[in-house]
């Protein structure tokens, strides 16, 4: 990420790429708390360097948070997730859930991925709303949008995938 090779990207032009979609689609206003849905997968890791980066130059003030939940998945250990955010100077919040337990050793599911989604979307709603904060942000790449526009076609025979804001409720802004 860091080379000066012309096939990899940089972090400026991530950080380019997140600042014109902030400006395009209005996401952030004066003040705002962000908070980074941070799962240690690449996206969420890549967009949550971008979004710091971004505090240093972006015209518009905005506090960042990251935030994990804890599947309650046997051995999970967080921990590097917390040193690698506070090298950012981002606030990292674990949030305990019991979404694990409840999908496999009560429901047994043999299909979760849609109520794990669910299940993982009420939960940081959940946590959200307690802390106070406006807006959450969540990491994407063109996979994501691939499988999302199938997947709707597919299950629900119309052509859709997720827009840049959505709008959950009158206090919560997905981005």
């Amino acid at each position: 990420l860091f080379s000066k090779r012309k096939d990899l990207i940089t972090v400026q032009h991530i950080s380019g790429c997140v600042r014109r979609c902030l400006e395009d689609y209005d996401m952030v206003a004066p003040g705002d708390t962000i908070a980074v849905a941070l799962s240690g997968g690449k996206d969420s890791l890549t967009l949550l360097c971008a979004l710091a980066e971004l505090r240093r130059y972006f015209p518009i003030p905005y506090t960042l948070n990251a935030i994990t939940l804890d599947m309650g998945i046997p051995g999970m250990d967080f921990s590097p997730l917390s040193e690698f955010c506070k090298t950012l100077d981002v606030p990292h919040f674990i949030i305990p859930t019991h979404i694990y337990h409840l999908l496999f050793e009560e429901r047994h599911e043999k299909n979760p991925c849609s109520l794990c989604a669910k299940l993982r979307r009420g939960a940081l709603s959940r946590v959200l709303g307690e802390r106070g904060i406006q807006k959450i942000a969540l990491g994407h790449h063109y996979d994501d949008a691939v499988e999302t526009f199938l997947l709707s076609l597919l299950f629900e025979g119309r052509l859709s995938c997720f827009q840049p804001v959505t709008y959950l409720s009158r206090s919560i802004c997905w981005t």
